[in-house]
């Protein structure tokens, strides 16, 4: 398949009073269509043209000479799984299976709301934080740029995205109160709950 935009899960207002329409026309439709556009540019013509995201981002991690080209495919995969985070009707805490795992790695959802805004908040310049699932626990992980779990064998459940793109037109420099508010009114649990389950059939179906 070819390596395209997708269009976002929900209209472009959506998520508004949260985050503006203007932050995802720009955000959506300038940031993350530059990052696909050039990372078809980069793999046109190579033994790559046909690979997807995941693949190109494992072919190229951690290797110099490839750099470009895996900043810009991990940014393209980073902002797809990131619009996937946000709902409309996101927010809160979740249940079920992912509930009870956080109880059990963090000691409580509020242990892991505040480890989450500590990852978010203190990452250094532009990067992700995320929600993931490592050897079998969850975990929270902050990757720099266009890092990605998917290159430390890790299985990501939910981000957020704290380059200046994702939040300046509406919260300027109050980067906490961006994070406040996607955990309070935008986190989808939903998501990560069904990311968590696709996990544990792979594990489950490689045993």
């Amino acid at each position: 398949m070819p390596i395209e935009l997708p269009s976002l899960p929900y209209a472009v207002d959506a998520l508004e009073p949260h985050i503006s329409r203007k932050t995802l026309e720009f955000h959506h439709g300038r940031h993350h269509r530059a990052y696909v556009e050039k990372t078809q540019s980069l793999v046109a013509g190579t033994p790559l043209a046909a690979a997807s995201l995941e693949e190109i981002i494992a072919k190229t991690a951690g290797k110099k000479a490839k750099a470009a080209l895996f900043n810009n495919a991990a940014q393209a995969w980073n902002h797809t799984f990131y619009w996937s985070s946000l709902s409309p009707q996101g927010g809160g805490a979740p249940s079920g299976e992912l509930a009870d795992l956080i109880d059990r790695d963090f000691a409580s959802h509020a242990a892991f709301v505040d480890a989450f805004k500590a990852a978010a908040i203190g990452q250094f310049g532009s990067g992700w934080a995320w929600l993931v699932l490592d050897g079998g626990r969850l975990a929270i992980a902050a990757t720099g740029n266009a890092d990605t779990p998917l290159a430390h064998d890790q299985v990501p459940l939910l981000t957020i995205d704290v380059w200046e793109h994702a939040y300046y037109l509406d919260y300027q420099n109050r980067r906490a109160d961006y994070v406040a508010t996607f955990l309070d009114k935008l986190a989808n649990w939903e998501f990560a709950s069904r990311n968590l389950e696709q996990a544990t059939a792979r594990k489950e179906a490689a045993e």
